[in-house]
């Protein structure tokens, strides 16, 4: 194969995976931009929404509206965790947090393997969405789902653009991150801004576990929890609490695992893993703000 070809063939890759990985971490952010909080079960709102949209398949929905529905019930999911298990240890220590966020986790985890059991289950897509897409007498080649992948996140990213810079609820989402107290002493309405954030945040976790399901071709109970960890490592990438970084480290984080499989010697792949968890801890000791230079003091 022509180098230049493979080399666009593994970036169009790289972009696919970064998008995933960017749509979780940029839910981690806001939550954390405004509560200050690492949302440890935001990776189970990919399992609700893969779920969601499986189950809805199951009721007889087309895949578009089955879809869609997925993205909902994720961001219902995470406005019921937020009013459930976390107002209610709201300013809490930092300890509180963090086994707060732990039990949810488990407790979505352990409610998905008492009703669909620890197995995979197959994740049916429409067959157009595993059609290959050839170019350049098949030197460069995707699926449509690659595509769906990237496209739908360049649409979720716009709008959330657009919300946050045009809309009253986006503003104020972004006064309270800059200081929870001041935005509620002017008057705001930080409960329902939280809730907001926590909608936005589930669905695109939602749209992420969905897109994920799709590509691998299954859904199980734990699936978020990998997805979660490398979101997690492109959030410090990029500056926790800055979605710019959330956005910027996941196609970091994307881009690095592929081209460490693509152009690596094949002994290295299996430590591609290794190699991600040590560029977090790189990252914690020499640059904690991240590249945009987060200066915020994280807590978990």
């Amino acid at each position: 194969m022509n180098t230049g070809f493979y080399i666009a063939q593994q970036v169009i890759n790289a972009i696919s995976l970064g998008s995933l990985y960017a749509l979780v971490a940029i839910g981690l952010s806001m939550v954390f931009g405004i509560l200050r909080m690492t949302n440890f079960a935001h990776g189970d709102m990919m399992m609700v929404g893969a779920f969601g949209t499986l189950v809805l398949g199951w009721l007889g929905l087309p895949f578009g509206l089955a879809f869609l529905g997925g993205i909902a019930i994720g961001a219902i999911a995470g406005v019921i965790v937020e009013r459930t298990a976390y107002r209610p240890v709201r300013g809490s220590a930092d300890v509180t947090l963090l086994l707060t966020s732990l039990a949810v986790t488990y407790i979505l985890e352990n409610l998905g393997i008492l009703v669909f059991s620890s197995s995979p289950r197959n994740f049916p897509i429409p067959d157009w969405m595993n059609e290959a897409l050839q170019f350049y007498d098949g030197q460069i080649t995707f699926t449509q789902i690659n595509v769906a992948t990237i496209v739908l996140t360049a649409v979720s990213l716009g709008f959330l653009g657009w919300f946050v810079t045009r809309t009253d609820a986006g503003l104020g989402m972004r006064a309270a991150a800059e200081d929870l107290g001041a935005a509620q002493l002017v008057g705001l309405d930080v409960n329902k801004l939280i809730i907001v954030a926590f909608a936005i945040a589930s669905g695109f976790a939602g749209l992420a576990g969905i897109l994920w399901a799709a590509q691998s071709g299954i859904v199980e109970p734990d699936m978020g929890f990998t997805p979660l960890l490398k979101a997690f490592v492109a959030a410090i990438i990029g500056g926790f609490g800055s979605i710019a970084g959330a956005l910027l480290g996941g196609y970091i984080l994307g881009a690095l695992e592929v081209f460490i499989v693509a152009f690596l010697p094949s002994e290295v792949s299996p430590y591609r893993d290794a190699i991600v968890f040590a560029l977090l801890i790189a990252f914690l000791l020499f640059r904690p703000n991240g590249l945009l230079n987060r200066t915020q003091e994280v807590k978990l």
